[in-house]
């Protein structure tokens, strides 16, 4: 008898770089339990998405500037080039794929297998199991597990003569992705990346973990010991692994089902909102901002909910409550060491209750939904801080993030190599500072300040630079920041120019010279690794993001970025004859788009945040062709994934048999579902075209959430959001004036300017004349 003794010490959250160590015991059934844990960079336990609920947390600081570089929205990302090892010992398969992470491991000493055919044949014709390892080419500890297991030779050869070895990009198959995740949480309470999952050949998981290390270490077996007692159990046990498999599955089909009951309604808007705003006030700490303890993840989601909730609860003191979280969070964040405070732009999450210590790689979505929510905080607070930030956001992705051809790079990894040289890479070693550095390359007298104040003074005192470093070795368990500082803002401008005897105007001189010094030393180090994959879905979050915050800020140059991406996702993603997405493309040697031969087919929350995308990019620029490409797209989204018996989209269409699950994604998170945008999508899409029957599905994908919405509303903030935009009634806005005349574009700009949260269309602009247009929302 096989016995099963997981444990996970802590695990990341779906979408962050670094998952947190696994342990796994084979053990005879007359043998004892062993378990293994192992600490990371500070992290604690996070449940289960379907067990646990999301917590928020804030602090109160001094209010402090940001201050941005000039703003050359439209320029284009080089990358980094990374050459290859002359003559690799070995070389696989995956040196054909495009996948930035599949090159990655292209020349392991591992058979690798990309996701296929040609390896299930494998398996089947041999008769093994498959061990199946899921990663993406940003992951902390998906390189740690390469470096450590991977690329060892012992360990490749018992994975090459025992397994057929299969290596999954998560971000080119979350299909794949998402039914294995299920399994390992259903079996642990946890999962994170890198997955590593045993199949048999017929695909059926019947043993999965994340990161295991090489060796046993203590109580904790190592990953080669994990493979000799799977192979052992494979040859002695094979019956009880494979009927196992077979019942977990069949449990994970009905225990997965999202159905409408016939004739269900959607639950009342306003008690669950009621109950999504009370669980996320439970959990909320009030002095740093954010949700929950270490680790601390932005989860833009929950911050668009509050601000909505205070827009139709403004006179409660439930309403003022919600806003204050919001806002206090965003600005504890932007004050904070996620947010890069020299090249712009936000870390995936932070280690610490305080914003300080990152884990440094930055996702494109969290770049995309973070400047919508700090531009909605700026229509709601008229603070320019809010929108200073968003415009940050934007000029980084710009930069680093945007390819010639108008799409966005997915990611820039964690890691990079010291300045100081050496042969491994470092976390954060691209933006971290000793206090040397900052002496060294800042060494000008500020005119006018007391004594002989340098810049470098006011530099560090400002960003919480120590002689030591400003890392706790709590949050640095492998020595890596040690004597390194993580830029946090400790002050605000006034107390900072006070405290050197200057003015906030020379103390404004002071820190762009400084920022703009510094960053300069940051384009000579060794750059991260630039995962150049371009994917629909993700390039649709960031086009409705160029898209709202260029409309709220009247920014022509942000727009015509906007537009810049709609017309690549047009060109590159979307296939006009067949009339289908595709998930991804991928930059070319010599710069070019390319796509892989068959494309990946585009899955739900491609249709569904590039149909949002499109829908504010027509609001921002009235350019007709956009809504009907939108309408198009949901077309083609409900004929693939709509559920005609429950109700809701499955995230995958059914033809791909090797997909063991059809799920429907129930949890905001990270990203927000399709499902959750797609109730939003439905609603807009109604209105804007008339159709009654696009708001009838967003009825009824309502109604098949209602379990999940009435007693844990916190897992979908989002979806809430769109219940409550069915719950109020439409008004409209007529602007009756010539189309290019200044006082028509005024009363746009005053309009664009609002916070005006459930509108179907917000900003839907009609041209009814030639000199009237008409602007639709609610209230």
């Amino acid at each position: 008898m096989l016995r099963q003794a997981w444990r996970w010490s802590a695990f990341r959250d779906t979408r962050a770089g670094t998952a947190r160590f696994v342990a796994a015991s084979f053990l005879a059934a007359d043998g004892p339990r062993r378990s293994s844990a192992g600490p990371t960079r500070g992290f604690g336990n996070i449940p289960h998405p379907l067990r646990g609920r999301s917590q928020l947390l804030l602090q109160p600081q001094s209010v402090s500037a940001i201050y941005l570089s000039p703003s050359v929205f439209l320029s284009m990302a080089s990358g980094s080039s990374h050459p290859p090892s002359t003559h690799p010992k070995h070389t696989n398969r995956l040196a054909n794929e495009r996948s930035p992470y599949l090159l990655q491991h292209a020349h392991n000493p591992v058979d690798w297998y990309p996701w296929g055919h040609e390896a299930f044949e494998k398996a089947k014709r041999e008769d093994k199991p498959i061990f199946l390892s899921v990663g993406y080419s940003t992951c902390h500890w998906c390189h740690v597990m390469e470096r450590e297991s991977f690329k060892d030779e012992e360990i490749g050869q018992i994975l090459s003569d025992n397994f057929v070895c299969i290596k999954l990009d998560r971000e080119e198959r979350p299909d794949v992705d998402k039914v294995y995740m299920t399994f390992v949480q259903a079996t642990s309470g946890g999962g994170g990346w890198p997955m590593s999952v045993w199949l048999t050949p017929d695909l059926r998981p019947f043993i999965g973990g994340t990161y295991f290390p090489p060796r046993d270490q203590g109580r904790r077996p190592g990953f080669k010991t994990v493979l000799i007692r799977i192979i052992e159990q494979w040859q002695n046990n094979r019956a009880t692994l494979e009927s196992s498999g077979e019942r977990i599955i069949d449990a994970l089909k009905k225990g997965t089902t999202i159905t409408a009951n016939p004739g269900e309604s959607p639950p009342l808007a306003p008690d669950v909102a009621n109950r999504c705003f009370q669980q996320l006030a439970h959990s909320y700490e009030e002095e740093y901002g954010g949700f929950k303890d270490a680790p601390k993840f932005p989860t833009p989601v929950n911050l668009m909910f509050l601000m909505s909730y205070w827009s139709v609860n403004c006179s409660t003191s439930e309403g003022v409550e919600a806003l204050q979280m919001a806002l206090h969070t965003l600005r504890m964040m932007a004050l904070g060491g996620i947010h890069d405070h020299i090249a712009q732009g936000f870390h995936r999450y932070s280690t610490d209750s305080s914003w300080h210590v990152p884990h440094f790689e930055k996702m494109l979505y969290d770049q995309a939904q973070l400047a919508v929510a700090y531009i909605t905080a700026f229509q709601v607070s008229g603070e320019q801080f809010y929108a200073d930030v968003a415009k940050d956001i934007l000029l980084y992705v710009s930069r680093d993030l945007s390819d010639e051809s108008g799409g966005f790079y997915s990611a820039e990894d964690a890691d990079s190599v010291p300045a100081s040289g050496g042969p491994e890479k470092r976390e954060g070693a691209f933006c971290v500072w000793t206090a040397s550095e900052v002496r060294e390359h800042l060494p000008d007298v500020v005119e006018g300040a007391v004594g002989a104040t340098t810049l470098a003074d006011v530099f560090m005192h400002h960003f919480g630079v120590k002689e030591q470093g400003n890392v706790a070795a709590e949050q640095d368990p492998h020595g890596e920041l040690q004597g390194k500082n993580v830029l946090i803002i400790r002050y605000s401008a006034e107390l900072t120019a006070a405290h050197f005897g200057i003015t906030i105007e020379k103390f404004n001189e002071v820190m762009t010279t400084a920022r703009g010094r510094m960053a300069e030393v940051r384009q000579i180090r060794p750059r991260p690794h630039l995962d150049t994959k371009m994917l629909a879905s993700w390039n649709g979050l960031m086009l409705s993001a160029f898209a709202r915050v260029g409309a709220v800020l009247g920014n022509e140059v942000l727009l015509e970025r906007a537009v810049q991406a709609g017309n690549f996702l047009k060109a590159h993603l979307w296939d006009p004859d067949q009339q289908n997405m595709f998930r991804s493309c991928y930059r070319g040697d010599q710069m070019e788009v390319q796509q892989i031969s068959p494309p990946i087919c585009g899955f739900l929350d491609d249709y569904a945040f590039v149909v949002s995308g499109l829908l504010d990019l027509y609001e921002a620029t009235f350019q007709t062709e956009w809504l009907r490409w939108a309408e198009e797209l949901q077309a083609r989204q409900d004929a693939l994934f709509w559920d005609n018996q429950g109700g809701g989209y499955f995230c995958s269409e059914p033809s791909d048999a090797a997909v063991l699950l059809r799920l429907k994604e129930d949890q905001d998170g990270a990203e927000p579902s399709a499902n959750s945008v797609s109730a939003s999508n439905l609603l807009r899409l109604s209105h804007y075209t008339g159709r009654q029957e696009w708001l009838q599905k967003s009825q009824q994908l309502l109604a098949a959430f209602s379990n999940r919405l009435t007693s844990i509303p916190v897992a979908l903030p989002e979806m809430v959001r769109a219940l409550m935009a069915q719950h109020y009634t439409l008004k409209q806005i007529v602007i009756c004036g010539q189309t290019e005349a200044s006082d028509t574009a005024g009363l746009l700009a005053a309009v664009n300017s609002l916070f005006l949260p459930f509108k179907v269309a917000p900003q839907h602009i009609t041209i009814i004349h030639e000199d009237t247009l008409l602007m639709s929302y609610s209230t």
